[in-house]
């Protein structure tokens, strides 16, 4: 560093020659400006300069815990220099590796995925299809309403609008119940929401753990601490994972009977006929 530069500087301010917020950017200047005068000489231009904003956040700080017991203000300053730029990289590189583990993550290969519901065969879908071509009435009508309304979470307000008219029910008057459904079950689901969004986080902490291991030495104590982080990690992950599997999505059978104004039993009885007549349909489609 030029010699007694910035020690006249802090000579000149706690002398009350010139402010803080002055001494403040004639440091800052000083650094950005003599970079080949520092022990970050080798550093990259752009990096030294993304170094310094970032260090000047800090600068207050560094002046204030300054205390003249023998060290001058100049090598204060350069031994911090070197000091906090060693944590820079440190924040630098995990931040690499947490946006590098984030972005070469696949859908497919998440711990978070969740087993898809389940639908008929693509060659069998013209069953249900068939069946609820077949359902005349206001009974019937009911059962394949009683249906919808339970897998209300999986149905968009696309398919509301279009199943609406083949099963006798105006497009108003379904979509109404559909939200009534959503707000008798809207604790359920935000339970859900957030269990599924804990879960997410989960994996990028188990994705940037073992990211992290690549970089360091193995079987090192810092290589093992991490390693048992992972561990646990992926352990409490597939514990959150078991856990929402066990939330139900389906609305209940007395939650149905509420919105459509009916009894319970009725429900009941509507949903097992139903269940039965498809897997009629089924087997018949098969035997054919």
């Amino acid at each position: 560093m030029h010699k007694n530069l910035l020690n006249d500087l802090h000579f000149q301010y706690v002398n009350g020659k010139i402010g803080r917020n002055e001494f403040e950017s004639l440091l800052f200047s000083y650094f950005l400006s003599n970079q080949n005068k520092t022990c970050l000489s080798h550093w990259n231009r752009d990096e030294y300069e993304d170094y310094i904003s970032w260090f000047y956040q800090r600068l207050k700080k560094v002046i204030d815990s300054y205390k003249d017991i023998g060290s001058s203000f100049e090598a204060f300053m350069g031994k911090f220099l070197l000091i906090s730029s060693r944590e820079y990289r440190v924040r630098i590189t995990t931040n690499s590796v947490i946006e590098y583990s984030v972005w070469s993550s696949r859908v497919s290969e998440f711990y978070a995925h969740e087993e898809p519901p389940y639908y008929l065969p693509e060659n069998n879908r013209n069953i249900l299809e068939k069946l609820i071509e077949e359902q005349n009435g206001r009974k019937s009508s009911r059962r394949i309403l009683a249906l919808i309304l339970k897998c209300y979470y999986y149905l968009s307000d696309d398919f509301i609008d279009k199943i609406a008219p083949k099963i006798g029910v105006k497009k108003n008057e379904l979509s109404a119940m559909m939200e009534n459904i959503r707000k008798i079950r809207q604790k359920k689901d935000d339970k859900i929401y957030l269990m599924k969004e804990r879960i997410f986080s989960q994996y990028y902490r188990c994705a940037v753990y073992e990211k992290r291991l690549v970089y360091i030495q193995p079987n090192t104590v810092s290589w093992e601490k991490l390693n048992i982080k992972l561990i646990r990690a992926r352990k409490r992950l597939e514990g959150m994972r078991k856990r929402l599997s066990m939330i139900r999505t389906e609305a209940s059978n007395s939650q149905i009977a509420e919105v459509i104004g009916v009894k319970k039993g009725t429900i009941d009885a509507s949903l097992y006929m139903l269940k039965t007549k498809l897997n009629l349909l089924s087997d018949k489609s098969m035997l054919n």
